[in-house]
């Protein structure tokens, strides 16, 4: 053989050997599974469930050890195993699936006046009476030294209250009060994942180490604060949603996430405890029911009287970007309030535009400076976007620097600017975020602007041979109209898991919003940030799900019998998706009116939400029976039900029967002559209303804003004669053919001239 056959071989022989030792070493790593059991099947051998789950470990793995063992939001385990192993555990008698540790991420005052809560205290029954009422809070952590838990405001303990105050080296247990009533934390998943917890880093412990835990626990139930403020901005009195629910903080998500064997340990406590509402903003990539860990929780919750809340997700303006859509978890979209910041620009060519920002140092002086553009003072490809190291010093000497947002954090480009001497940045919207400003506590003078006036400054830089401009910031601007309009961050439907389920539920205030923060951090959560602060103004769909779930504590505790789908109802049909002028709420991305595909029944409405009227009540048996609908086996049913549940072959389930407030009505599009069919497709929706106020008579009217649907609602009146009397109405709705991607909308209402009790219509073919 040639000396060069005998290298090919060796060479051959190498890679094969490098690709089996890569084999073998990727059996032998071991990741996290959460193991769910068929508890009901334990053999008789065994006392008890806990035995058994140590026996089928102990069939693939003598070594390993369970991180977790659940009870009520999984009958199973979590613990550390090969894939090997997984797959072996997976075919184990009574084993019904072996899921992989998923992981999570955050979604990242004056909310109170805007949504009509101070005005109407009257309104509250015992309003000013402490609320037995418990949040529970999975998040970051909180700061327990904030003043928004002090507990002046709120009396002795709930009864029945079973949660801790877990301690540790960074957290006494002397840190929670009457107000922060429990505080816990759960790294097991995140440590076995990732190491130990880096406590020169992180607090090992329920502390707040981000600020995202603190500022959503206090959104949903902060103790009033008079003076609150970020360095001036939203200065007022803040308080949250709910000021007299008690908090219980469970820690779940660390530096690199939040995972799922974590979150599911923590909503099981939560659950022991004793929480009443469960708030979640956080959210992972889209799964089916069955094997998304967050929806198997929720429903353990649900079916024990407590509502989830969770945020829809930053993933918008783009179509079905939304997290969190099982149709028993309330699921929350942002709009804005009617508060800026504004900033002011003038150009040296006498343009003035208005931008937004919260930055509170020393101003530039006043006149002209030299202004230029990232993208012609950089060494990077990417220089538009001022990513740290990118600008050339030289050239941003002494200059105010037009930034395009995206990519790096948006506080982080003006530091880049400022590291190569620049002295101000405006701060410029591309047509991903369209028209929408988002405030934040910058570094040097900045003003943010949107896409148009954007593009009009940076056409200003490159046309005049000698630019200028000059920044300067303002103060706090209230009444701001129209207002709310959509964020454009928020996640948008159509619901990709069950298209005739329409999401998000509604939307709340989640933009520039005022609340409580952590020690830890400065106001940017950047590590160069040394500022300190008590308030940070923030924005993401994890403020709206705070708002949600403390307003769903004030509806829990003026009718404390009511069920989760009760008061997600409530909320959902009294609000309001229209101006007081008739016209719908605008989306910000696109400045057109928005649909319920953005803000699913309408901006939340508190006031009316205590009194609606009718509600459509679910029971646990009402979603068992929707997962029958879209075709669940029985064992995937138990994976999220926890219950033998055969679905009857006798009995034609259908996803329109589930009691829900709104309604989703995909057609597909019929192929026939030129495309379409002369035979409309027709599908009937089945509702049942409960009456929760006095005697009425509702008359029911439809909005139609397509004639390519016929409504007939039957019966069109529904009389009520005692509290929680029920009665069952039938929508029929007839379609004309639609090319595919189509989409209208209508707006159904039952009304006995004191009530409105609302649902959106979503018709869409595909």
């Amino acid at each position: 053989m040639s000396v060069l056959g005998v290298l090919s071989l060796l060479t051959f022989l190498f890679l094969c050997h490098s690709f089996v030792d890569g084999e073998i070493l990727h059996q032998q790593i071991k990741k996290t599974f959460i193991v769910h059991m068929d508890k009901s099947s334990v053999p008789e051998s065994f006392d008890d469930h806990l035995q058994w789950y140590d026996s089928s470990l102990k069939s693939v793995s003598q070594t390993a050890n369970k991180l977790y063992t659940y009870n009520n939001v999984v009958h199973g385990y979590s613990v550390r195993l090969t894939v090997e192993e997984a797959q072996l555990l997976e075919g184990q008698p009574g084993v019904l699936l072996v899921q992989e540790d998923k992981k999570y991420e955050v979604h990242t005052t004056r909310s109170p006046e805007f949504l009509g809560i101070l005005n109407n205290q009257e309104s509250f029954p015992e309003s000013g009476i402490p609320s037995d009422v418990i949040i529970g809070v999975l998040d970051t952590g909180v700061w327990p030294e904030s003043s928004s838990f002090d507990d002046k405001e709120v009396g002795p303990l709930p009864p029945g209250w079973k949660g801790a105050c877990e301690a540790s080296r960074t957290f006494s247990s002397s840190s929670c009060n009457r107000k922060l009533i429990g505080a816990r934390f759960f790294s097991q998943g995140y440590e076995a994942a990732y190491g130990p917890v880096d406590e020169t880093t992180e607090s090992r412990s329920p502390r707040d180490d981000d600020g995202h835990g603190t500022h959503t626990a206090t959104t949903a139930a902060g103790s009033t604060v008079v003076g609150a403020s970020l360095f001036g901005y939203a200065a007022g009195t803040a308080r949250g949603m709910a000021r007299h629910a008690r908090v219980a903080a469970y820690k779940v998500c660390w530096l690199g996430g939040c995972l799922s064997s974590d979150i599911l340990m923590a909503m099981e406590k939560a659950i022991e405890d004793g929480v009443h509402i469960l708030s979640l903003s956080l959210g992972g990539s889209l799964n089916d029911y069955f094997q998304d860990p967050v929806a198997i929780g929720a429903f353990a919750a649900t079916s024990k009287g407590i509502l989830v809340s969770c945020s829809a997700g930053n993933g918008g303006p783009s179509r079905g970007s939304l997290s969190n859509v099982a149709p028993w978890i309330t699921t929350a979209g942002a709009g804005t309030m009617d508060r800026q910041f504004p900033s002011y620009i003038t150009l040296g060519n006498g343009k003035k535009i208005t931008g937004e920002s919260l930055y509170s140092g020393k101003p530039l002086p006043g006149s002209l400076i030299p202004l230029v553009y990232a993208g012609n003072i950089s060494k990077a490809s990417n220089g538009n976007l001022c990513m740290k190291g990118g600008l050339i010093p030289e050239k941003a000497k002494g200059k105010i620097v037009v930034c395009d947002r995206g990519q790096n954090p948006r506080a982080q480009k003006g530091l880049a600017v400022k590291e190569a001497g620049g002295v101000g940045m405006i701060l410029a919207n591309t047509d991903t975020f369209g028209e929408e400003l988002v405030a934040d506590a910058h570094f040097i003078p900045t003003a943010a602007v949107g896409q148009g006036p954007g593009e009009e400054i940076k056409k200003y830089t490159f046309s005049d041979p000698n630019p200028s401009a000059m920044v300067k910031s303002g103060r706090t601007q209230l009444g701001v109209q129209p207002s709310p309009v959509v964020a454009a961050f928020s996640s948008r439907g159509p619901n990709l898991i069950t298209p005739d389920i329409l999401k998000p539920d509604l939307i709340a205030p989640g933009v520039n919003i005022l609340a409580g923060w952590t020690g830890k951090v400065g106001p940017t959560g950047l590590p160069e940030d040394t500022r300190h602060v008590n308030f940070n103004i923030v924005s993401g769909t994890s403020m709206s799900c705070p708002h949600i779930s403390g307003l769903a504590a004030l509806v829990k505790a003026a009718h404390p019998e009511w069920s989760p789908a009760a008061i997600r109802s409530a909320l959902m049909t009294t609000a309001y998706s229209r101006y007081k002028n008739g016209e719908r709420i605008k989306d910000i991305a696109t400045g057109n009116p928005s649909t319920p595909f953005d803000y699913g029944a309408g901006h939340v409405d508190p006031i009316s939400a205590l009194d609606p009227g009718l509600v459509y009540d679910t029971t646990t048996n009402n979603y068992i029976d929707f997962l029958c609908a879209i075709g669940y086996s029985s064992s995937m049913i138990k994976l999220i039900a926890k219950q033998e549940y055969q679905c009857k072959a006798d009995v034609k389930y259908s996803v329109a029967d589930l009691n829900y407030p709104s309604f989703a009505v995909p057609f597909e599009t019929a192929s026939g002559p030129r495309g379409g069919s002369s035979a409309p497709t027709v599908v009937k929706y089945t509702r049942t209303l409960t009456n929760v106020g006095g005697p009425a008579t509702y008359k029911v009217s439809v909005s139609q804003e397509t004639n390519s649907v016929k409504i007939q609602v039957q019966p069109a009146v529904l009389s009520f004669s005692t509290p929680n009397e029920k009665k069952t109405y039938t929508v029929t709705f007839a379609a004309t053919s639609m090319p595919s991607g189509t989409s209208s909308f209508s707006h159904l209402e039952w009304s006995d001239g004191k009530h409105i009790v609302g649902s959106p219509i979503v018709f869409s073919w595909t």
